[in-house]
């Protein structure tokens, strides 16, 4: 079995904060729709969150998850413990 590593890439992001649809809408630009939405919390009850629509169908983030622009353009959410696994500041 061979092994391999993930090369390194540089991408763009932007953290939802349940506050920011106007700026997260800005960074995804044409290339990408936002929609707002509810989303289940924690116990009872519904937060709001956004829809993004990425190549593999659409996606919920949550406030506190991070928008990436990938290598191709496209876009796609990312849970913060992913997101600082994954990716350090360039």
């Amino acid at each position: 079995m061979a092994r391999y590593r993930k090369r390194p890439v540089e991408v763009d992001a932007v953290r939802y904060d349940g506050t920011n649809r106007d700026e997260v809408d800005a960074f995804m630009g044409q290339a990408g729709k936002v929609e707002e939405t509810k989303l289940p919390g924690p116990g009872r009850g519904l937060h709001d969150g956004i829809v993004i629509h990425t190549l593999e169908g659409d996606m919920t983030a949550s406030p506190g998850d991070w928008i990436i622009r990938g290598v191709q353009g496209e876009h796609y959410p990312c849970k913060p413990d992913i997101f600082a696994a994954t990716y350090e500041e360039a």
